[in-house]
């Protein structure tokens, strides 16, 4: 097992470029499976999820290469419409190929998937869209078996919440079935966007991506295309964040500020200095932090819950008393008991959490709760007097290409080991 070693105490500065989407990546490769071609996927980050996610498809039957950042996937041999079940536990997006898979060979077989424990993530929503669609529905003892009864037919889709992987499954579904589909307050994010993109690209037809409401016009085939994933905005906010707590002075190259349209204040409320120009962001904290008043997480375009373990660090190290809630994810606190045992004074108690900024924190031998935690831990240790070991770092290979090496760039003192 892997751990992060980081001796705290060092001011970043520099510039750095930002890798791919994985949150777009994931339900893009996917995608391809609808395709009878060759896809081409530019700036597709090498992390533990997307080799997951190329594992499914040569499963599945597809041809796929990897050159760098760039993924080519032919699924014109697509064979299988079954997941095997230690695939579909490795992660949680894996349930994103329910809409590709059915979509292109009429049914499917999945198991419920696996992924960081932040909470209950139920499926019901994406079960409900395919069902929609026409598609008949099989759960037993945590077995999922999906057929297309007579044929894929367009329809009203109303979700309850805009959850990101049920649009994302209904729009997949939807893109070859008869007729046309809309779907009612569909997630917003810029992920979402970039699937439409994608698939726009291939032929299909989709209007209203971004918007809460999105329509589509079924297509009978998809055809290959080259496409460039978007830059990853969490990915972005954690070396802002990086940087605001090491009273740094970096540049994010190779961005989109427009999709950190809720972060970018806060941490100017935190009073650091943010310049945007184009596709770069850089940030100064030369004065050190100040406490921000209330962060409450909401979908898209709101404050990202992927981002309020971050904050969590951030406004422990603060001027101040600031207010955290969770609207998301009932159980996304759990980096708490770690930041504490680096000093951090933080009361959690259900959906929120207050804290208490202190003057430092100090280096301790944590572990990593998930993806988002443990990357808010790593963030810790850099601005931590002393040495911080963070264990449990498979969680966040999940989201993070060469985190240590674009760390040590901007001058952190981090090691694997």
């Amino acid at each position: 097992m892997s751990a992060y070693v980081i001796t705290g105490g060092r001011r970043l500065h520099g510039s750095l470029d930002v890798q791919g989407s994985k949150n777009s990546a994931l339900p893009i490769l996917a995608a391809t499976v609808l395709v009878n071609g060759r896809c081409v996927v530019h700036n597709c980050p090498k992390l533990s999820d997307t080799e997951c996610t190329i594992k499914i498809l040569r499963s599945l039957g597809c041809s796929v290469r990897r050159e760098g950042n760039t993924v080519t996937v032919d699924a014109t041999t697509v064979s299988c419409s079954h997941i095997p079940e230690e695939l579909m536990h490795e992660m949680r997006s894996s349930v994103v190929f329910l809409g590709a898979i059915v979509g292109r060979t009429g049914k499917a077989t999945l198991c419920a998937p696996g992924g960081c424990e932040i909470g209950l993530r139920p499926i019901d929503l994406h079960l409900y869209a395919v069902r929609r669609l026409g598609v008949e529905v099989d759960e037993c003892y945590g077995n999922i078996t999906c057929r297309v009864k007579n044929k894929l037919e367009g329809n009203k889709i109303t979700f309850s919440f805009p959850s990101v992987g049920a649009t994302e499954n209904a729009i997949l579904l939807a893109a070859t079935a008869t007729g046309t589909t809309t779907i009612v307050n569909a997630a917003r994010e810029p992920e979402i966007s970039d699937l439409c993109a994608f698939l726009t690209s291939c032929g299909a037809r989709i209007s209203g991506a971004g918007e809460s409401i999105i329509t589509i016009e079924g297509v009978e085939q998809l055809h290959g295309c080259e496409h460039r994933v978007i830059c990853d905005r969490i990915v972005a906010s954690t070396y802002l964040i990086a940087g605001a707590v090491t009273g740094g002075d970096i540049e994010l190259k190779n961005t989109e500020p427009v999709h950190l349209n809720a972060v970018l204040p806060l941490l100017e409320e935190a009073g650091c200095n943010v310049s945007v120009r184009c596709k770069s962001i850089r940030i100064k904290n030369p004065v050190g932090l100040k406490r921000i008043d209330k962060i409450i997480t909401q979908p898209y375009p709101g404050f990202p819950t992927d981002s309020q373990a971050l904050f969590t660090t951030l406004t422990s190290v603060a001027k101040g008393t600031s207010v955290i809630v969770e609207n998301i994810f009932e159980s996304r606190f759990k980096h708490v008991p770690e930041l504490i045992r680096m000093g951090a004074k933080i009361r959690a108690e259900g959906r929120v959490a207050v804290v208490d900024g202190v003057p430092k924190l100090y280096g301790a031998e944590v572990f990593s709760p998930d993806l988002r935690g443990g990357a808010a831990l790593v963030v810790a240790g850099l601005c931590a007097e002393g040495v911080t070991t963070v264990n449990n770092v498979g969680y966040i290979d999940r989201g993070y290409e060469d985190f240590s090496d674009n760390l040590s760039v901007l001058n952190a003192d981090i090691r694997r080991v």
